[in-house]
């Protein structure tokens, strides 16, 4: 019989790690910190020194723009540095997305990411979910959010030129989508992710949308 209880998860908590020091290694448009830390065991006592680097990049919010009456959706593609040894190349599909800026709210940014890179004015926000993209050296938690998508989607390229933005906005439907997942061609996490909540919760958001 599994062994794992819900109620005991998790095992430790933030008093169950002692910061022994802390500094700043890099300073750019993203931040690397180096931590000296020990945590408790699982055995009984504490660990040894454990030396890390961490990636301090913020939050962020991705937004994934759905018409439920069309059964359609808005995907932007654009050059991504992380993407260069891409078989397919570095011009991703994937939803809107933007940092968190200082006293915003996630449906605020949702807001203003989807007017500055897709020209939508939504205003009507599901939450899905948020996860850690890469807590072994990483504090960046991402949002998910559903917006409810009623209006003619203008496709074009948009973006920021402050911030050098190119963004081609894709107006396809639900089941194209999901081949381009199934496919591989769509292979970046939080776009993956938000796919893969909407076909759980289809029927849900259909019936909470419904025209």
């Amino acid at each position: 019989m599994p062994d794992f209880k819900p109620e005991n998860y998790p095992s430790f908590h933030s008093a169950d790690v002692k910061i022994l020091d802390q500094n700043t290694v890099f300073q750019g448009f993203f931040r690397v910190d180096s931590y000296k830390v020990k945590h408790k065991l699982f055995n009984g006592g504490w660990s040894a020194e454990v030396k890390r680097e961490l990636f301090e990049r913020g939050h962020a919010v991705i937004v994934l723009p759905y018409d439920v009456k069309n059964d359609s959706l808005v995907l932007i593609e654009q050059f991504r540095i992380g993407a260069l040894q891409n078989p397919n190349g570095p011009w991703l599909l994937e939803a809107i997305a933007g940092m968190i800026e200082t006293g915003e709210t996630v449906e605020q940014v949702a807001q203003r990411e989807s007017e500055e890179e897709a020209g939508l004015k939504l205003t009507e926000f599901w939450p899905m979910l948020s996860y850690q993209s890469s807590p072994g050296g990483s504090t960046e938690r991402i949002y998910l959010v559903l917006a409810r998508l009623k209006d003619k989607v203008d496709t074009g390229v948009y973006g920021l030129a402050s911030e050098q933005e190119d963004i081609k906005v894709h107006s396809l439907s639900r089941q194209a989508a999901m081949q381009l997942l199934q496919a591989g061609k769509i292979d970046n996490a939080a776009t993956v992710i938000a796919l893969q909540w909407l076909a759980l919760n289809l029927d849900d958001v259909r019936k909470s949308w419904a025209v």
